[in-house]
């Protein structure tokens, strides 16, 4: 038995005494154990014929869903929006980041685009209104602005020079 998981030896008995290998296919499962330490299994079964087509053994897969169930619901109580606060107005008051961001998704959501995928026109425009919603304002805005979208800050500066000379 290669990792073991149902603490069974090579010659313990399955149980199998009810189960029908005559008829039926050849496979059967996925289906759902409760393992020896109660936890949940998901196995598959598969009937080896011999030449004359009678079952003479039974490979059982079986795979423990335990790390993924604990997964699951370490991801579910993470993202559980019934969990979720607001954020502290006093802690974020300041956060021209977070703003940026928020704008930036807002935008992309308005204009239906990827930010992955913006033409270099759409960045324009986008420069333009971070601009005139004051993104500029902060230090090291551009650099922050111009990383966000994969441009030069020689371009962004540019544009911002554009910006101020209308």
């Amino acid at each position: 038995l290669a990792n073991n998981l149902s603490k069974r030896k090579p010659g313990d008995d399955a149980g199998l005494e009810d189960f029908e290998l005559d008829g039926g296919a050849g496979v059967t499962g996925p289906y759902e154990k409760l393992n020896w330490d109660g936890k949940k299994m998901r196995s598959v079964s598969i009937a080896a014929r011999d030449e004359q087509g009678k079952p003479s053994y039974l490979l059982c897969i079986n795979l423990s869903t335990a790390m993924f169930e604990d997964a699951r619901n370490a991801l579910d109580m993470f993202l559980s929006v019934t969990r979720l606060q607001p954020q502290p107005q006093e802690l974020f008051k300041d956060d021209w980041q977070e703003k940026i961001n928020t704008f930036l998704h807002d935008w992309l959501r308005r204009e239906n685009a990827a930010l992955g995928a913006l033409s270099r026109e759409q960045k324009r425009r986008l420069v333009s209104d971070l601009y005139h919603q004051g993104a500029f304002k902060a230090k090291s805005a551009a650099d922050y602005i111009a990383n966000v979208l994969s441009m030069g800050r020689a371009t962004v500066y540019k544009h911002l020079r554009e910006l101020k000379q209308e």
